[in-house]
């Protein structure tokens, strides 16, 4: 799995940009309202994008010690990404799991931070998805894994269909739990 580029992040040409785009939307960015917006925007975007930035081979380094192999399963870690399509953001929670292998166990904080670093990029759902279970099977080799999203997505309940509240389901299953998954990852 090859992970992408971290990106730089120009602070100065993201404080820039806001300026021009509250000028765009025929605001002036000078008014006292407005005089901070362009920094507390790039604020905000360091702070969303920054899964770019995590090592994952780090997070996902096995415990010591010989543990039994026993399904490991965390429901409902919430997340918070962003369309990359619309820069819109969505939301919902992941259930993954894994049954050991031959990569060993990690900590169970681990594998929230795996879906925090790829949430916190520009997204899209199913490419999530797919990214926290190569990073399961390249890092851990697993027997079985399992990945669920579930979300809502402002771009859909916001803009065009404007309908509000419609989750969205992705769900990939790999080794044993793609013949027999275990009950979260059950339709």
């Amino acid at each position: 799995m090859s992970e992408p580029p971290v990106i730089p992040f120009d602070r100065h040409a993201t404080e820039t940009a806001v300026r021009a785009l509250l000028r765009g939307l025929g605001q002036d960015p000078s008014t006292p309202e407005l005089q901070d917006t362009p920094s507390r925007v790039a604020e905000f975007w360091a702070e969303r994008l920054a899964g770019y930035g995590v090592d994952l081979a780090a997070e996902l380094k096995p415990l010591p010690g010989d543990l039994t192999p026993v399904p490991v399963i965390l429901e409902r870690i919430p997340f918070v990404s962003t369309c990359e399509h619309h820069l819109a953001p969505f939301e919902g929670h992941a259930t993954i799991g894994y049954l050991p292998g031959e990569g060993g166990t990690v900590g169970l904080s681990k594998l929230v931070r795996v879906v925090q670093a790829y949430a916190w990029r520009l997204q899209v759902q199913e490419r999530i998805a797919q990214q926290v279970a190569e990073a399961l099977q390249t890092h851990l080799r697993p027997a079985a894994w399992g990945v669920q999203l579930v979300a809502v997505h402002t771009c859909m309940a916001h803009r065009g269909v404007k309908t509000p509240g419609v989750p969205v389901r992705t769900t990939l299953l790999g080794g044993a739990w793609e013949v027999n998954p275990p009950p979260p990852f059950r339709a």
